[in-house]
């Protein structure tokens, strides 16, 4: 699949929820959300579709968001499904740890490949403060599983406010260093005002080579996070809505009122 740019589309993004077991400062509000009905969630058949006509069109890659993607009930079978289409080359998710001790050994067994895991400082307070109520000791706890289970290479995703330079980014790079893990550092963005930049040590945030597509929770296929455009795959059909996504996905990022991170995975 090629876009009106001639960038070619390997990578969907699946976004299988909006809830989430923490309320990241930068990312949800203290008092939580009104997360989508049931009714409007796409069941896993229709996920599945959907990732199944990308793969026979060129994608390569998915990986698998929220949200948070471990709340979602029975998520290893999405995984199991997902795994089992032809032609897949790379499965991975994005997690922010809580819950990965408990799943880490089914993810892998099911077909996940690997996994980022969100951690923005290494001090149990700072962390508190960063997530509003969660517990460092439980993320420790899934990096670990993850590792146990083979989910590798494992990638650690670190928001910043402006440079790595910064005490909790510091700290979490030494730790990194100690642990053998890979690091990616993230500009706090913000939808509404268009602020994003590139990630370091990744590829996310760099227009011109843009090989990305978004499916969130309700079927929304986004060509671009910072951007207003969707075209729903229950509505439009799979085919179209891809059509649609590719012949309008923008040159470059400029704003998004109609999403937030927590229902578009980042």
């Amino acid at each position: 699949m090629y876009d009106s740019f001639k960038r070619k589309i390997t990578y969907l993004r699946v976004s299988v929820t909006d809830r989430c077991n923490l309320r990241c400062t930068y990312c949800m509000p203290e008092c939580g959300i009104t997360p989508l009905p049931h009714s409007e969630v796409l069941t896993f058949e229709e996920i599945t579709q959907v990732i199944r006509y990308a793969v026979e069109h060129g994608v390569s890659k998915v990986r698998i968001t929220g949200g948070e993607p471990l709340v979602r009930k029975n998520i290893v079978e999405l995984v199991r499904m997902t795994a089992a289409i032809p032609g897949l080359n790379e499965l991975a998710m994005t997690t922010n740890g809580v819950l990965l001790d408990r799943f880490a050994n089914d993810l892998k067994s099911a077909g996940l490949q690997r996994v980022n895991i969100s951690l923005d400082s290494v001090d149990p307070e700072r962390f508190r403060q960063i997530t509003r109520f969660g517990h460092l000791e439980d993320v420790l706890r899934g990096i670990a599983a993850a590792r146990k289970a083979g989910l590798e290479p494992i990638k650690i995703n670190c928001v910043i406010n402006k440079s790595p330079d910064e005490p909790d980014a510091r700290a979490v790079k030494e730790f990194c260093r100690q642990e053998g893990l890979q690091l990616r550092f993230i500009k706090e963005m913000n939808l509404e005002t268009g602020q994003f930049s590139q990630v370091i040590g990744g590829d996310g945030g760099h227009c011109a080579s843009c090989n990305r597509m978004r499916l969130t929770a309700n079927g929304d296929l986004k060509p671009c996070l910072f951007s207003d455009l969707a075209y729903n795959v229950r509505t439009l059909g799979i085919e179209k809505a891809f059509e649609a996504a590719l012949n309008n996905k923008p040159a470059c990022g400029s704003v998004n009122h109609k999403n937030q991170f927590n229902n578009i995975g980042g």
